[in-house]
């Protein structure tokens, strides 16, 4: 008996799901013609696997490709392919899937899981039905590879049914109709639907032609071995990626089979926008499952640091929901991303140490991205501090060193890398902090920006060596060969200071300034200066103070400084013998005051300016009167 029209009754339970899937799942409707172009590449791919066999195929001369037409007055929006096509009973099964044998399990599963519907529609491949979202009526003119298949159509409301019918004439293949609905006519706008095509579906393997003219012309080369690959095609990649008009500065082409199974692309680009503070960049990495756009820009595939990072990530391991919107695994999102972030900073330490002037030019653009890896990606730390370049006391203005070249440059017994923090090179070359490393010819990095102070507290120790702000109150600075002899003939020199003399001064120094000094010391580390601020054991450096304190962070800032005097400084051995001599006791204070004042301006800390100017005039008056 010849085949007849057929209907087929949707169930009550498969009216709810189709309403749930047209209705609740998508957020997006450009979403339907992804999918319908995605079904029509596997269906092209499975024939050309196909033709690789010894199978049969009919209208074997085919090409294999994907056409896309508009019917404006009819309105309607036509995808057709020239794949593997359909029988009857493939029909029924694959445009069926919903009336299959899974509804039962799929009912279950939601009462199993309320409100995590889109998960579990996931799990049972229903895209093709996101064609309801803006049509009233679907026909689907299909016929199969398979020598002797007939040609059918299958037709649907989405709502009451589905129809199946024999269709003469037809050749192999799969042919949509959409009729768009009234409020969806947009769709019938061939900017449009080129717009959609070029955003989801560029990369697919098959020529996609939109009203005769080929659309996606931008080939998946992230699927290519690299040897294949020129020069000009990755540049030309980037450009079409990243929207970029410049070429890339550094680019890591990657697979792996396990323990992911990946493809990506990663390009670092030569702009940082956000230098300019006019905007924060998007993350830059589009997610795909076999070359068809899952989700662009992703947000949690890469840490926020990497947001600079421009490219593609293709993963069949992918478990997609069936808007293909949202992904359902995010532990296999993390471990993704983690093997990424590591190859991605692989690639910047090869080029740091085989490529110096563009990795400059990189660090220029990108230090702070770096920076602010460095404080908050605690896996990666060392990779990240590794990375990190800035300028010192041995390196000329404007060159930069990093901590391998540091410690290959330091004495071996050295086991502590040297920071100081301040405002310009020039403050810090001056501070009289540099006095003993000047002295004892040992190198410090001169950090000028503000996050540099945040950087080296996270880091805290590089390849077993602690890093130490040069402002520490125990630093231990060795001599330099020879220096012991010569202090013995500048001792001989000096005026002599009596020791239980200046044991008294401190005495009175520390009474004196105790509601703003923890301590007073002598200092091993001042040379010219009379005196300066230190820190005590694990405090923050006095820069970072000065930062919070600027912040009006001030409940964090509270603790006190130790004052290092110096008794070779002839304005101490003066101060030492006025309070012997008990005289003038008003301008010794005024002069410990001063020394003071004196020592919280060096260290960049806020003092009471008016009283040190007042104080300053009486001082200069004094002196005069003498």
């Amino acid at each position: 008996m010849p085949d007849a029209l057929k209907k087929y009754e949707y169930q009550t339970e498969i009216k709810k799901i189709l309403d749930i899937v047209i209705h609740s799942i998508y957020s997006n409707t450009d979403i339907f013609i992804r999918e319908l172009i995605s079904n029509a590449s596997d269906a092209l791919e499975k024939l050309r696997y196909i033709s690789l066999t010894d199978e049969p195929i009919v209208d074997k001369d085919l090409p294999l490709e994907i056409r896309i037409s508009i019917e404006k007055e009819a309105g309607n929006l036509v995808i057709e392919d020239t794949g593997v096509g359909m029988t009857k009973e493939e029909l029924i099964e694959n445009l069926g899937t919903i009336a299959h044998s899974g509804t039962a399990e799929f009912l279950k599963q939601l009462q199993k899981q309320p409100g995590k519907t889109a998960e579990v529609i996931g799990q049972f491949g229903l895209g093709f039905y996101s064609v309801f979202m803006v049509s009233d009526h679907v026909k689907v003119i299909t016929r199969s590879y398979k020598p002797g298949a007939k040609g059918y159509i299958w037709e649907s409301d989405g709502a009451s049914g589905y129809t199946i019918a024999p269709e003469e004439g037809i050749k192999r293949g799969t042919r949509i109709v959409v009729h768009v609905k009234e409020d969806k006519k947009d769709y019938l706008d061939e900017e449009k639907i080129k717009s959609i095509i070029q955003e989801y579906s560029n990369f697919v393997s098959f020529p996609i032609y939109l009203s005769g003219k080929k659309i996606n012309t931008i080939q998946a080369i992230w699927l290519r071995r690299p040897q294949e690959i020129s020069e000009e095609e990755y540049t030309e990649f980037y450009k079409f990626i990243a929207r970029m008009d410049s070429e890339p500065l550094f680019r890591l082409h990657t697979s792996s089979d396990a323990p992911i199974q990946l493809h990506a692309l990663l390009y670092i680009p030569k702009e940082n926008y956000e230098i300019f503070g006019l905007t924060r960049m998007e993350p830059g990495v589009h997610l795909y499952c076999n070359k068809i756009l899952i989700e662009s820009r992703v947000k949690d595939l890469l840490p926020d640091y990497l947001r600079f990072v421009k490219g593609v990530v293709d993963s069949e391991d992918l478990p997609l929901n069936i808007s293909r919107e949202t992904l359902q695994d995010n532990l296999l999102i993390k471990k993704i991303g983690k093997h990424l972030t590591k190859k991605i900073l692989e690639t910047l330490k090869t080029q740091k140490k085989e490529n110096p002037e563009k990795y400059r030019e990189f660090w220029n653009a990108f230090s702070t991205f770096i920076k602010e890896g460095a404080t908050t990606d605690f896996e990666n730390r060392e990779d990240l501090a590794e990375l990190l370049l800035f300028e010192s006391s041995k390196t000329k203005p404007g060159e930069l060193t990093s901590f391998d070249e540091y410690i290959a440059q330091a004495p071996e017994d050295q086991k502590e890398i040297y920071y100081l923090t301040g405002m310009s090179r020039e403050e810090l070359e001056n501070s009289p902090y540099m006095e003993s490393f000047k002295a004892a010819d040992i190198e410090v990095f001169y950090l000028t920006n503000p996050i540099d102070d945040f950087v080296m507290t996270s880091i805290r120790e590089y390849k077993e060596k602690n890093l130490v702000s040069a402002d520490n109150a125990n630093i231990k600075l060795p001599k330099k060969p020879g220096e012991g002899e010569k202090k013995e003939v500048e001792k001989e020199t000096e005026s002599p200071i009596d020791e239980k003399e200046l044991k008294n001064f401190i005495k009175w120094l520390s009474k004196h300034l105790k509601d703003r000094i923890e301590d007073v010391k002598i200092s091993e580390r001042l040379v010219d200066s009379p005196a300066i601020l230190v820190n005590p054991d694990d405090m923050m450096t006095v820069h970072m103070q000065k930062i919070l304190e600027q912040a009006g962070q001030t409940l964090y800032t509270s603790g006190k400084k130790i004052l290092e005097i110096n008794p070779k400084h002839e304005l101490i051995q003066k101060m030492v013998r006025l309070k012997k001599e008990g005289k003038n006791e008003d301008l010794l204070t005024m002069l410990a005051d001063q020394i003071t004042d004196n020592a919280f301006i060096m260290a960049g800390l806020e003092t009471d300016k008016s009283a040190m100017i007042r104080r300053i005039n009486t001082i200069m008056n004094s002196v005069i009167k003498e």
